[in-house]
């Protein structure tokens, strides 16, 4: 059968007069248990990032503190974090509002079904606090608020979890029915914790690979680069940055403490900083610019410190690449926006935050990047002029920097070639060689200061270099070099013979090997020469008699 019979053979279908209704299907949809895996530990990938989620529900609970006055509002919300590496286990504790009983159960065994929707708090998929079941073998929650006595707790037993999770007996079990059976509740009474505040506490935390999760100075670092915490008091822009975001973006800036540290968390930012073992750069100026979304609202605030984009900065700088950020916790990690620079190694020079303040551009679930949408490409075509313009510097710099090298390569040139001819000991040909490489790279080094790529102070020095080298060539090429040739001493012939040799040398020995024989072969040459000129010295009275002396008085006594 033909294709065009074929398809006169299919009955066709009448949609205004023979299309059936849809209909809902009557029967009970099954929510897995796998579903429970995949919003624990396969969401959150990185294991450091229960601390960025519990640190933001503490941001969203200190606000609700601030807001309903259990907390004044010039009280700063407060996180203590208490890591015992041998015993294995993680407490975090905020001084926020707390859950009251009559909703603790029911807020935190619920999945995916946060009350934050729609509010100005930070998380709003009510997943979050489950990002430690993946990590641990029990997590313990624990809250009260002043009105109560009593401490309410939830206890989640991560080990019956995995153990359902991998069994294949009952692949029908329902969600619920899981977590029924691995969450159990109960209230104590104790006077060890304060009147509100809510606490997390992993216990029997798993090694992962460097057990990072259990390391206070590494959790410190991450959590000074992610966390809603101040900048520090000695970086002397951040009050600029803070006046900008202020009555746009909830700071919050927590108090964090690692371990009861007397000084809490800052965020790593200061006026200088390392960029490799030894050198240092500093930030030299601020901008800061507003982006606006289609409306002409702002839609999020840019900041950039620019500095002298000497190169890539090292990770523990902990300020490198230009990072994203929504109610002052980043999203994702510094390589976010790599792919907007012309040169993607261009990123790690800088230093720089966008905050977000569109609400309608979210963050995703895994919070390592943002829900694509118009608003968001919006925001991202705004900030290309900017990423353009730290490009530019970057190459600016990366030029001038080249520039520089090849002035001092040009400077040690000149400085070896000199140091040839002062010393002298060569032919008029090696002499005129040497004399016309020094002028060409004389003439190189005032095309360098004149390079537009140059900044202003960095053309004096090298200026101010360069009026000394000249200085100097005069001085090496004028009369004065024929007064200190070591060869005068010789004759015409001697001198032209021992010339040509030491010219070869140089031309056929490496510089260093080539000047350390040289002086050598002067060194010599000076020596015999003085020990050739010097009077012989003559036999006094009373001295042995020479030789001959001695066979005539012999000749004498013999004829008597």
């Amino acid at each position: 059968m033909s294709e065009a019979a074929a398809l006169r053979s299919v009955p066709s279908v009448d949609v205004e007069r023979g299309a059936p209704d849809w209909s809902s299907d009557s029967r009970d949809i099954v929510v897995g248990k796998d579903i429970l895996e995949l919003l624990s530990s396969s969401m959150y990938i990185d294991p450091m990032t229960i601390y960025r989620e519990y640190a933001q529900n503490s941001a969203d609970a200190i606000d609700d503190a601030h807001r309903i006055g259990s907390l004044h509002i010039k009280e700063s919300g407060r996180v203590d974090i208490t890591i015992n590496a041998v015993s294995r286990i993680i407490r975090i504790r905020d001084n926020g509002t707390g859950l009251a009983w009559h909703e603790f159960v029911q807020r935190l065994s619920n999945l995916g079904a946060s009350r934050k929707r729609g509010t100005q708090a930070r998380g709003f998929r009510g997943v979050g606090r489950l990002a430690g079941l993946g990590y641990c073998q029990e997590l313990i929650f624990r809250s009260r608020v002043p009105s109560e006595r009593l401490v309410s707790e939830m206890r989640w037993d991560c080990r019956l979890l995995k153990s359902a999770l991998r069994s294949t007996d009952n692949e029908q079990q329902h969600l619920g029915e899981i977590v029924k059976s691995i969450v159990a509740t109960r209230r104590t009474q104790s006077t060890d914790y304060p009147d509100h505040f809510f606490e997390v506490e992993l216990k029997g935390v798993i090694r992962h690979r460097d057990d990072r999760l259990l390391n206070a100075v590494a959790v410190g670092d991450y959590l000074s680069q992610v966390a809603p915490v101040p900048f520090a008091p000695e970086f002397t822009f951040g009050a600029e940055i803070e006046s900008a975001l202020t009555g746009h973006v909830n700071l919050a800036n927590l108090q964090i403490r690692i371990n009861a540290s007397a000084n809490p968390l800052y965020r790593p930012h200061r006026n200088s900083f390392l960029i490799n073992e030894v050198a240092q750069d500093k930030i030299t100026e601020l901008e800061i610019k507003a982006l606006n979304d289609v409306n002409g609202n702002v839609a999020a605030i840019a900041w950039i410190a620019h500095h002298g984009y000497y190169g890539a900065l090292p990770n523990k700088a902990l300020i490198k690449g230009i990072r994203l950020r929504s109610g002052n916790v980043q999203v994702g990690d510094h390589a976010l926006l790599e792919s907007m620079f012309s040169e993607s190694r261009f990123n790690a020079w800088a230093i720089g935050e966008v905050h977000i303040i569109d609400k309608r551009v979210l963050p995703n679930g895994r919070r390592d990047h943002f829900e694509q949408s118009s608003h968001f490409d919006n925001l991202l075509n705004q900030l290309t002029p900017l990423i353009r313009e730290i490009a530019r510097r970057c190459r600016d710099s990366s030029i001038a920097r080249k520039w520089v090298r090849e002035f001092e390569l040009q400077k040690t040139a000149i400085l070896e070639h000199t140091k040839v001819i002062r010393r002298g000991a060569l032919n008029r040909q090696a002499r005129k060689s040497r004399a016309d490489s020094i002028a060409k790279a004389l003439k190189s080094i005032d095309k360098i200061i004149a390079t537009r790529h140059i900044d202003e102070n960095t053309r004096q020095a090298l200026s101010k270099q360069a009026t000394a080298l000249h200085a100097g060539v005069i001085k090496a090429l004028g009369a004065q070099a024929s007064e200190i040739d070591p060869l005068d001493q010789f004759s015409p012939t001697e001198r032209k013979a021992y010339q040509n040799i030491i010219s070869l040398i140089y031309d056929c020995t490496s510089k260093a090997a080539a000047i350390s024989l040289v002086d050598k072969l002067l060194s010599r040459l000076g020596h015999q020469r003085a020990s050739a000129k010097a009077p012989k010295k003559t036999r006094g009275i009373g001295k042995t008699r020479p030789r001959h002396a001695k066979q005539a008085v012999q000749r004498s006594r013999r004829k008597r």
